[in-house]
Parts: structure tokens; C-alpha cells; sequence
């Protein structure tokens, strides 16, 4: 059970920096082109062509490497908790749905898990005292 929290933090790590390393060297291959002016198309081509897509992409390879070694992985949570909160919201009012993804699911659990299990550290910083070791 002790080993839980680290494997974790490595899948999440692995999740994350995979997505950004696939983005960054266009490993994606040519992906179906969003419906016609849907608001996915919208929400695709303002990210696009913007380079708002690239700095999230850049954070979420800092966080996948934080969150993956166990003495950064609060820093890393706190990079990643954005982003996460930021692809549940697309997928649920953007893309209409699609949470039954396994990658989605992961997504959402296992930075859930990690922020219960540094639970005691995080109401620290929030109470403003010096979180445990």
C-alpha cells in the first residue's frame, strides 16, 4: 500500500508527458477533423492558432516530471490541477461527453488519489503553516 502513492504518481507522470511529448513531436499522426463549425472546431482553431496549446503542452510536461518524482510531486499537482480541471471541462461542455475514455478516467483519478493522499500537506498550505515532510 505504500507503494501505491508512487506508482501514481509515475503512471500520471508517464500519462501527461507522453500527451505533451506526442504534441511536440507530432506523433498523433493526422487526427479526424472536428464537425464543421461546431464549437469544438472553435475551441481547436482558437488554441491553435494562438500558441495557448503550446504553453499548456510546455507546463504539462514540468508537471508530468514533477508529479512523477515523489519529493516534487505537490508542485506537480499544483501545475497539472489546472489542466486537469481544464480537459474534464472541455470533454463535458466543449465535446459533449466522452468521459468512458480510460485516459479520461485516469485523468481524473489518479490526481484525485495523489491530492488524498498529500491531503495533510495541501490543508497546510491552505491554513498558511508549513506543510509535514
Amino acid at each position: 500500500m505504500k507503494y501505491l502513492p508512487a506508482i501514481a504518481g509515475v503512471l500520471l507522470g508517464l500519462l501527461f508527458a507522453f500527451a505533451s511529448l506526442a504534441y511536440f513531436f507530432n506523433l498523433m499522426g493526422d487526427q479526424p477533423p472536428p464537425a464543421k463549425d461546431s464549437a469544438t472546431e472553435h475551441f481547436f482553431i482558437a488554441l491553435g492558432t494562438t500558441g495557448y496549446l503550446t504553453f499548456v503542452k510546455v507546463l504539462e510536461l514540468i508537471g508530468a516530471v514533477l508529479v512523477a518524482i515523489p519529493a516534487t510531486r505537490r508542485i506537480g499537482l499544483l501545475i497539472l490541477g489546472p489542466i486537469v480541471v481544464n480537459i474534464i471541462a472541455v470533454h463535458g461542455l466543449i465535446m459533449g461527453g466522452g468521459f468512458a475514455n480510460p485516459m479520461i478516467i485516469a485523468v481524473i483519478v489518479l490526481p484525485l488519489y495523489l491530492v488524498w493522499v498529500e491531503r495533510r500537506a495541501f490543508l497546510a498550505y491552505l491554513r498558511g503553516g508549513v506543510p509535514p515532510a
